[in-house]
């Protein structure tokens, strides 16, 4: 009979005694939790509460403040900005990708042995490219970019893709070459924040079916239910509902719907139990005031009851507090003319890369416009010219009179590192100090949060800040670019229903389906040929696929 492996073999992750800050916030305290091989773990909590943080740590993205996290040899990190990821424009997605594996030095050696190679066809050189393509080959090279192109495609991101530079890649798109990148290297462990964001309906069941079949570990950050119901056995949650306060981690075994029934009772038990407590520290205080002041055998009773208070207050449970939900109200917008926008035979390439041509389009006072395509049509691109952060190598966009512009960015350029919430809203809005901390209070993110570096933020939390500025601007044309991204369900409502209600001009680029049936658009622009048409239901369909 063989001797049983020891735990140790299996442990793909170890986390002990593990504190985390953000500025002055201690976001966990002394946590302590493992994932073993095959495992699905979800990681769970409102937004705010410190997710992403804690997966940065447990990624090596960020250092923790104290304690030790021991993870796999062959582990994937899929960041929620993979700007943050200081990755060079002009590498190619090829290249970026079988980094993934350390391919790509060896790539790079076989390339530097060509060119060498093409300039003096010695010998020696012949004998320095035979000696490159081996190594490349004996490391799985070949098959690997076999495999990379086929990742590519189950994640929607075009073959044609991976030989562009990133830097010329949408914001959907390079979160996909991200997501290649991650599964391609990752054996062992994946550490995943929000993977199915910015994927279209095929790509997201394509995830969902690789996701469930993966035989390493995985913790997976994100709002996605079905992935949660369908991808994870164990739930991690990250129990921290103030913004002041230090959180603690609470594990849950099965999925996330299961999760959920669990942790109703123990709220359910807990606020009863609070309940108990509270009656009883009143009862025994009463009853020890009214023995106080009389003779010296109920003074010494009325101190017997004080410390069995005192007992009771030393191990009393928080009652779980009731969570806010959002509720949110854009500014009347000022008023402008009838015609708030207008585009003329509008260009834009990036190198060789045609992205649209003779693109042409108005917009008037108060409509709502979908721009509709598939991924890599262009659609992030339009919005930036629009916005005038890039400009349009051939033809124009003009506006109307008194018209002005808030553009919300899919990637959350706008929000820039070492600036805090307050500054951002600062340079916005001329409003005092006081009425923008409401402002951004109003989005959940309340308390000294207004101090934190932006940039420390969640995805959810960026979206809501770049919200609040679009709030604080008084615009009365909005572009905005996948503006639910991130967000929970109840915001993701909440910010549809505030937007749904505001008289301005609109023009959105969604994949969220439920958020556009809300805004009710007017028309839909087919990107890349940039055709006009009425909006019609059963344009919704084309919306998830894309």
């Amino acid at each position: 009979m063989g001797i049983p492996p020891s735990p140790e073999i299996s442990l793909v992750l170890s986390v002990r005694d593990l504190v985390v800050e953000v500025g002055a916030t201690r976001i966990v305290n002394g946590v302590s939790f493992q994932v073993h091989a095959g495992e699905k773990v979800g990681l769970v909590g409102r937004n705010g509460a410190g997710k992403t943080t804690l997966l940065r740590v447990l990624g090596g993205a960020k250092s923790p403040k104290g304690g030790v996290v021991k993870r796999a040899p062959a582990t994937g990190y899929l960041s929620q900005d993979p700007r943050q990821d200081s990755v060079p424009d002009d590498t190619t997605v090829l290249h970026h990708v079988l980094a993934g594996r350390g391919l790509d030095e060896l790539l790079d050696e076989v390339e530097k042995r060509r060119i060498a190679l093409d300039e003096l066809p010695s010998d020696e050189n012949v004998h320095k490219y035979s000696n490159a393509l081996e190594r490349f080959e004996h490391a799985g090279g070949y098959a690997a970019e076999a495999e990379v192109r086929k990742l590519a495609s189950g994640v929607g991101l075009r073959e044609d893709r991976l030989d562009l530079p990133i830097g010329a890649l949408s914001g959907g798109e390079r979160r996909r070459a991200e997501l290649v990148r991650i599964l391609f290297g990752g054996s062992e462990l994946l550490l995943l924040d929000e993977p199915t964001n910015h994927l279209d309906a095929d790509a997201r069941t394509w995830i969902l079916k690789f996701l469930r079949d993966y035989r390493g570990a995985l913790v997976v950050v994100s709002h996605d239910l079905d992935l949660l119901d369908e991808a994870i056995t164990r739930v991690v949650y990250l129990d921290r509902e103030a913004e002041e306060a230090t959180g603690t981690v609470v594990e849950y075994k099965g999925t996330y719907s299961q999760y959920l029934v669990q942790r109703a009772a123990d709220e359910e038990r807990l606020g009863k139990l609070a309940t108990r407590q509270d009656r009883e520290i009143a009862r025994l205080s009463q009853l020890a005031s009214s023995m106080r002041g009389q003779t010296a055998k109920r003074a010494k009773v009325a101190k017997n009851l004080d410390g069995r208070v005192a007992r009771i207050e030393a191990s009393k449970v928080q009652a779980p507090t009731k969570r806010r939900s959002l509720r949110l109200r854009f500014p009347e917008p000022p008023s402008c003319g009838r015609t708030v926008l207008t585009a003329t035979e509008i260009w834009k390439s990036f190198g060789a890369l045609d992205v649209f041509s003779d693109v042409s389009f108005d917009v008037g006072r108060g409509e709502r416009l979908l721009v509709m395509g598939l991924n890599g049509a262009g659609k992030t691109t339009l919005l930036r010219v629009l916005a005038g952060v890039l400009e349009p190598d051939l033809g124009e966009v003009q506006f109307g009179t008194g018209v002005s512009t808030g553009y919300y960015a899919q990637e959350h350029e706008g929000i820039v590192g070492g600036r805090s919430l307050l500054e951002h809203m600062r340079e916005v809005s001329s409003l005092g100090d006081g009425g923008l901390r409401e402002l951004i209070g109003m989005f959940g993110l309340s308390g000294d949060k207004a101090f934190q570096d932006a940039s420390t933020l969640s995805g959810g939390e960026k979206t809501k800040l770049a919200l609040a500025q679009l709030v604080a601007g008084s615009h009365n044309v909005l572009l905005l670019d996948e503006p639910t991204n991130n967000l929970d369900p109840g915001s993701r409502v909440a910010t549809g229903e505030a937007l749904a209600s505001w008289p301005g001009t609109m023009v959105i680029v969604s994949h969220d389906a439920e958020f556009v049936r809300a805004l009710e658009p007017d028309r839909a622009l087919l990107m890349p040929d940039g055709t006009l048409d009425m909006f019609r239901d059963e344009m919704y369909e084309l919306l998830e696929l894309a």
